[in-house]
């Protein structure tokens, strides 16, 4: 499931961010990568070092954790601290697949990646290129996104970054393990919450919507792990 969340931070938000990222430290991005995708990787990451990283990265955390889209796709069980990549013309990042396990660098937990989630920070006119290109079972999607908008997909997926021709784009992305491993059984859990919202609103809180948001429950019971 591919899913586009609009607004996830606010333009001022956004531009608060940007002021404090464009005047940090900037560190070779193939450090973030496993020894394949290293080879593909050419951007540059906000240093974790920065006494600027730890608020920043809690602000995207905070910021989707209000979003009610992303819990329902996400069902976040562990949220990996948000890190943040900057593609300069010239960067890119080949084909690849997320790593499976990281290292929760706080707490030093083995964490499963099952959700990748990208949160836009520059505007699409500000570059050209830079289009994140991600693979599915229904083809090839690109994305470029209005900055403070996220778009959240499964990690297994193949993805890349194309090629940036002009400008710069600047984003925060991050993992998610979620209390559902299964990245179809997410997406019938999604569709069915989504339904029963528009339901709910239409009808109210009839005995049949009562009976099948206990049956949605019921889901996430037996798939959680």
């Amino acid at each position: 499931m591919l899913l586009h969340i609009p607004e996830v931070l606010t333009k001022v938000q956004v531009q608060e961010l940007r002021r404090i990222l464009d005047a940090g430290a900037w560190v070779d991005g193939a450090g973030s990568a496993g020894p394949l995708a290293a080879e593909a990787k050419r951007n540059v990451q906000f240093s974790i070092e920065s006494s600027d990283y730890p608020p920043l990265s809690q602000a995207i955390v905070t910021a989707l954790e209000r979003q009610p889209l992303f819990v329902s796709a996400a069902l976040p069980q562990h949220i990996l601290p948000p890190m943040f990549n900057r593609y300069a013309v010239g960067n890119t990042y080949g084909n690849h697949v997320d790593n499976a396990i990281q290292m929760d660098r706080r707490s030093g937990t083995r964490v499963r990646t099952d959700v990748s989630v990208t949160v836009f920070l520059s505007e699409p006119e500000d570059y050209e290129g830079g289009e994140l290109v991600v693979d599915d079972t229904y083809g090839s999607h690109e994305v470029k996104l209005p900055a403070g908008d996220a778009i959240v997909y499964p990690s297994s997926s193949l993805h890349r970054v194309e090629p940036v021709t002009a400008g710069a784009r600047v984003a925060s992305f991050l993992w998610v393990q979620s209390l559902v491993s299964d990245a179809w059984q997410r997406s019938m859990l999604f569709d069915l919450d989504m339904t029963l919202l528009k339901l709910r609103s239409q009808l109210g809180n009839t005995e049949e919507i009562v009976t099948l948001t206990g049956h949605y429950h019921n889901l996430i019971r037996q798939w959680a792990k």
